[in-house]
């Protein structure tokens, strides 16, 4: 959805756009041609393997969770924005190397952290949590019909020693008729991801922090690959679109509510089939993006 993010950040003339999900630098490049050089491009990633890839690319770049944004922005003095990016979920770096442990497909170790300094890994998750907590997760963060069944399969057959074995064991333990979209063990993996990285909670902190970083007439533009990821997203874009509730005939406002920000886009934007055709990955995602209307 590169096209689209770039029209959204377009009428951007001046100031600081942050990438807060840099990864491989995708949309920082393609921002560049659209904003320079009169605006400044500033990466965010909190797998420490990224600051290389920006450094080589000539970006300026703060290691870290996008989720401790506003620390991290006022470490580096940066005081208001006039654009940040969110593209959450995993990179593709991140996903097509087996050493990270996302993915279902290669033997790998289970780890799933997006920075691997740091504390829980799936490994602890799979190998430790009790029966009831897996499946507490499972259904939560991957909405997967039979986390009951999965979580028991898990511990029945502990210690798993890599992805590929938990895999096996989820897959054998998915009814068949629910076999039929997709790989069996997709839901889990990425329910597990999630709690290992803590990403609802990151969307969260990190959305609210960058929202209150926003200049008038700032853009957020964010995209979400999970449904829990968007709903986040679209209730805190509806929220600050909120204005005056109250009745007509009141002769002045009682509610005090103003609008803070502005939809650019009509819900949210799907990817084009000709880009889900190049990139099966992008068939998932959802964009949302809003202005600033008051700092």
């Amino acid at each position: 959805m590169a096209d689209l993010v770039c029209e959204l950040f377009e009428p951007i003339q001046e100031g600081t756009l942050v990438d807060a999900t840099f990864g491989g630098g995708g949309h920082s490049l393609r921002l560049q041609q659209v904003v320079a050089p009169h605006v400044r491009i500033m990466g965010i990633d909190r797998d420490p393997a990224v600051g290389e890839r920006a450094a080589a690319l000539g970006f300026d770049f703060i290691p870290g969770d996008f989720a401790d944004i506003e620390r991290l922005l006022s470490a580096a003095g940066v005081e208001n924005l006039a654009g940040v990016l969110f593209d959450f979920g995993l990179s593709s770096d991140q996903l097509d190397d087996p050493e990270r442990g996302f993915s279902y497909h290669r033997r790998g170790p289970l780890d799933m952290r997006m920075d691997p300094g740091s504390g829980l890994t799936a490994d602890q998750v799979v190998n430790t949590w009790d029966c009831r907590s897996l499946a507490r997760v499972i259904a939560r963060y991957g909405e997967e019909p039979s986390s009951r069944r999965i979580a028991r399969a898990i511990v029945a057959n502990r210690p798993l020693a890599d992805t590929l074995a938990l895999a096996e064991v989820v897959a054998a333990a998915v009814p068949a008729a629910l076999r039929r979209k997709g790989h069996p063990a997709r839901r889990t993996f990425q329910a597990i991801r999630m709690a290992v990285n803590d990403e609802l909670g990151a969307v969260r902190t990190g959305l609210e922090a960058a929202l209150g970083r926003l200049e008038e007439g700032g853009r957020c533009v964010a995209i979400s690959y999970h449904s829990l990821e968007d709903r986040l997203v679209k209730q805190r874009f509806k929220k600050g679109g909120a204005d005056c509730v109250c009745p007509s005939d009141l002769p002045i406002c009682g509610c005090g509510l103003t609008a803070e920000l502005r939809p650019l886009v009509n819900g949210s934007a799907r990817p084009e089939p000709a880009e889900v055709e190049i990139n099966r990955r992008a068939r998932s995602a959802r964009l949302r993006a809003v202005e600033r209307l008051a700092a």
